[in-house]
């Protein structure tokens, strides 16, 4: 283990972290905040750029990562991003538990939504401002963005951006990761600005579009008021939201085969086809199931494709209490919340492609089951599918309902509604936000137990960072010095 090579890279981490906070701290001006708010984003800035500075002075002589290094760097960072992240939150009183601070900053980096804050009407312009910028920092990932601001990178740090990026498998867009990196910002960030411009078209401040436009890029779903989206009761502003939770939920790569003129290549995308069929079917077994109980069909058809589409993005943002639907419709979007969107985008979950391999591999076991000499092949984009994506489908399906399973039986120690400790996993562990039952869209996380704060922070980081760079951190063999 290449200790001094990760302290490094942590390092250089803290410090870009150090100015993503001038951020929260230039909104506590603007607002006329007073000198907690000020104070305490300055000292927090303060101990990371020293922490950052002490860790990163000196680069080590071996800059090389192996797989097992990107790992860890991967996991340690997400979580010292997370702890240091959630300082803000308790110094300024807002949220005095470290633990409820930690499962909320969590939950803002992995862009899962789920939340402790009962009242968002007494929280501070600078601490929303913080807690909505996470989800646009975790949406693409924090150590994408180190090498996409950090150009001179270490040798293997292709181990870093496939431990980070959503997906089972990955792909440099150009020859050089961190112009790859780049390439995957460059257009994160257009969009998230059209996003932003097209809500102050609606009315909202900008301090509003921002935030609101924060949670639909990285699908976060953090709301600015009680409530989430309904306050807003406007069809335009439900419209935006939707169709960019939609957007966002797509592979990032297919915006960049359409930016270069590959159009067919982008529409011809087999995990994005399924990806709308999927849409489609759920709005329309819903629409059938709930329409009678809305008195205008145009609006419940608004709430129906606004929830699906948060719902399979794993944002999490709501216009309706979807906790009341029929049971039928409350099991389309608790299989949406397994299924997710698309690998390579913002999106939670087991992911579209996953669930598609997974599929073709049940069929074409039944198939050899009933025909023991046939060879049957398994394809994925017209490509026999490797060996050894199938194997990591495989293995990634059965450690994900490992750890589900160990997760849910927590909970349930502490929860006396098994819908509830159900959907509170599912919703934290696929990234999604908020569950059914006493975690529904009209309740928050608050009355959990901070035993299951705490495995649920860790579920929410598992289900981010793809499983592995957590678990890795409690090998017996990860820690052996190089």
């Amino acid at each position: 283990m290449n200790k001094r090579m990760i302290g490094f890279v942590i390092g250089r981490l803290l410090l870009l972290e150090a100015m993503l906070m001038l951020l929260p701290l230039g909104v506590s001006f603007i607002y006329g905040e007073s000198l907690k708010y000020k104070g305490t984003y300055f000292g927090v800035i303060m101990l990371l750029i020293a922490i950052g500075l002490i860790l990163s002075f000196k680069s080590p002589k071996d800059m090389s990562i192996q797989g097992r290094e990107g790992f860890v760097i991967v996991a340690l960072s997400w979580i010292l991003m997370s702890a240091f992240g959630a300082l803000p939150f308790v110094i300024t009183g807002e949220i005095p538990s470290f633990i409820d601070a930690f499962f909320e900053t969590v939950s803002g980096f992995t862009t899962t939504g789920s939340s402790i804050i009962t009242d968002l009407s007494v929280i501070s312009h600078s601490n929303l401002f913080w807690r909505s910028f996470t989800h646009f920092v975790g949406g693409m990932g924090v150590l994408v963005l180190v090498l996409a601001i950090f150009p001179k990178h270490s040798p293997g740090s292709v181990h870093v951006m496939k431990a980070e990026v959503p997906g089972p498998t990955f792909g440099k867009l150009v020859s050089k990761l961190s112009a790859t990196a780049r390439v995957l910002y460059k257009i994160y960030l257009v969009m998230t600005i059209v996003v932003i411009i097209l809500l102050m078209f609606g009315g909202l401040d900008w301090f509003e579009s921002s935030l609101l436009a924060f949670g639909t890029a990285g699908t976060g779903g953090f709301g600015v008021r009680n409530g989430s989206i309904l306050p807003y009761n406007s069809a335009y502003v439900d419209i935006v939201l939707a169709v960019g939770m939609l957007v966002f939920g797509v592979n990032f790569n297919i915006y960049y085969f359409i930016l270069i003129g590959k159009v067919k290549e982008a529409v011809r995308n087999e995990e994005l086809k399924y990806y709308l069929i999927i849409v489609a079917t759920a709005v329309i077994l819903i629409f059938i199931n709930i329409s009678s109980t809305y008195k205008s069909m145009w609006h419940g058809l608004r709430d129906i494709v606004f929830t699906v589409s948060s719902v399979i993005t794993t944002t999490g943002f709501s216009t309706a209490d979807f906790g009341k639907w029929p049971v039928f419709s409350q099991t389309i979007l608790l299989l949406l919340m397994f299924f997710g969107a698309c690998a390579g985008s913002t999106a939670g979950g087991l992911k579209i492609s996953r669930v598609i391999m997974m599929t073709k591999m049940f069929f074409a076991e039944i198939k050899q089951m009933i025909s023991p000499n046939r060879i049957v092949s398994i394809k994925y984009e017209d490509k026999p599918l490797d060996s050894r994506v199938k194997k990591g489908v495989a293995n990634y399906f059965i450690v994900y309902m490992g750890i589900f399973t160990v997760l849910l039986l927590v909970v349930s120690i502490t929860t006396d509604d098994f819908l509830t400790a159900f959907s509170a996993v599912a919703a934290t562990f696929n990234n999604i936000g908020p569950g059914l039952g006493k975690v529904g869209p009209a309740f928050s996380f608050a009355d959990m137990t901070d035993l299951s704060k705490i495995f649920l922070s860790f579920g929410m980081l598992a289900g981010r960072l793809e499983l592995f760079p957590m678990l890795i951190l409690f090998a017996p063999g990860t820690w052996k010095i190089k």
